[in-house]
């Protein structure tokens, strides 16, 4: 794996699998609560796999399983996406969402997200997006991404 860099809490890599490049951000957010649950680190991600014709694909890592069957919300400068769980782990539901997402978050300021954990209180991660747009833009370059 290869970090290309990155800007605020985002950073972009680079590797190769057998079915090729993968190029993915990930970030991670400034604040969680509630603040003394106990998860493995929460992080949002961006992927894009070229020679699978998959790009923006938006997830977001709650650090702990979620409730099966629960949706997760995600507000990003006060537009609200609803995504799906599975694991600890959510998405956008189709390619269309992922990239309506993708470019919500490189023009805005702060994205929260709002998970329902299987054990324990709803949790809320709020990431600044200060530097995505940045980390975006190398892995497009990396994996021949057009905006």
């Amino acid at each position: 794996m290869q970090r290309l860099g990155g800007a605020g809490p985002w950073s972009a890599f680079v590797y190769r699998e057998r079915a090729g490049r993968v190029c993915y951000l990930a970030g991670a957010p400034q604040k969680s609560e509630p603040p003394k649950f106990r998860r493995k680190a929460p992080a949002a991600m961006v992927t894009h796999r070229p020679q699978e014709n998959v790009a923006n694909v938006v997830s977001f890592d709650a650090g702990t399983p979620l409730k099966p069957g629960s949706d997760a919300a995600l507000d990003i400068d006060g537009t609200h996406f609803d995504l799906f769980t599975k694991g600890d782990t959510a998405w956008s539901r189709t390619s269309d969402l992922d990239k309506t997402i993708t470019e919500a978050m490189a023009k805005g300021r702060q994205a929260v997200f709002r998970a329902t954990p299987q054990k324990g209180p709803p949790t809320t991660d709020i990431y600044s997006l200060a530097g995505f747009a940045q980390s975006l833009a190398l892995i497009d370059k990396a994996c021949g991404i057009k905006r």
